[in-house]
């Protein structure tokens, strides 16, 4: 499986901030670009990540998890005084967010010039460090985006707690978009550019085990989840954006698309971070599998 992109560009880019995020159980690389990134080139393709961050003060299992990464994946970091640095607590069965570093706002002007042609991109953003005005810039075969990161807002000093605030795009920017992917319980703050692209391309809630909502033009689509374990479903969603754009810029059926979306995303919380991102084999021998059952 493969897609017509320019001469040395990657496959699938993905743009964003990585992130630092502080577990019960240690520190650990994060952030929507990571788990994209990864989950192409371990589906085969060529993939590369425009960020931003201070590699320099890392903490050191980080660092090393970064430096794994930058065996499978192409980088462009640009320098920060900081790395964006989360913490996640679930409080009353709500997640709590805590922003303690913010690395910057991301030039696009620094996107390599043979990446704005690449097949597919994931605008990822975490906390607000892409300017939607700026996409217009960009000429992927394929664009998807996962908007989390623009309805999160914090205080002017940190660390602060996140809180959330409705997205508000204009027609013009939203329709630029090919798919959205977003979850059931951020589905309140993106309503709007949420209806824009369920009418006109690709828009997915997904839902963990249940699922998920696609909705392909007006046609409404649901997806099964798939059983296993639940180890860690930090950046499930992530994997299953990044599967899904891949495939449907690859050219692959809705549906197909989004079951091995499903297949992905469920197979990348049987193992703690970025080390359960599974490979397009292990994803098409489960979906395999499944639609073996009587």
């Amino acid at each position: 499986m493969t897609a017509a992109g320019n001469p040395g560009a990657p496959e699938f880019v993905a743009i964003g901030h990585f992130s630092v995020d502080q577990m019960s159980w240690g520190r650990a690389l994060g952030g929507t670009v990571i788990y994209a990134a990864l989950t192409a080139a371990r589906a085969g393709a060529r993939a590369g990540i425009l960020t931003r961050g201070n590699i320099t003060d890392l903490p050191r299992e980080v660092r090393r998890e970064l430096e794994t990464v930058s065996g499978e994946v192409d980088l462009v970091i640009q320098a920060s005084n900081a790395t964006t640095t989360f913490t996640n607590a679930e409080v009353v069965d709500r997640r709590v967010q805590t922003l303690h570093a913010w690395g910057g706002e991301i030039d696009l002007s620094g996107l390599p010039p043979e990446w704005r042609g690449a097949a597919v991109m994931h605008i990822a953003p975490v906390a607000q460090e892409l300017d939607p005005r700026g996409l217009s810039r960009l000429a992927p075969g394929y664009l998807g985006v996962t908007p989390q990161g623009w309805v999160r807002r914090w205080g002017g000093r940190l660390p602060s707690q996140v809180r959330h605030e409705p997205l508000k795009l204009t027609r013009e920017q939203a329709s630029r978009f090919d798919a959205l992917v977003v979850s059931a319980e951020e589905l309140a703050m993106l309503r709007e550019p949420f209806d824009i692209l369920s009418r006109r391309g690709l828009a997915v809630i997904t839902r963990g085990r249940r699922g998920a909502t696609a909705f392909d033009r007006g046609r409404v689509i649901e997806v099964e989840g798939f059983p296993g374990e639940r180890v860690d479903t930090t950046g499930a969603g992530d994997v299953f954006a990044a599967m899904l754009f891949l495939m449907r810029g690859r050219g692959e059926p809705v549906m197909r698309s989004l079951r091995f979306a499903s297949a992905a995303a469920a197979l990348s919380v049987t193992g703690r971070g970025i080390s359960a991102i599974p490979t397009f084999e292990a994803v098409e021998e489960l979906v395999e599998i499944e639609d073996s059952r009587p």
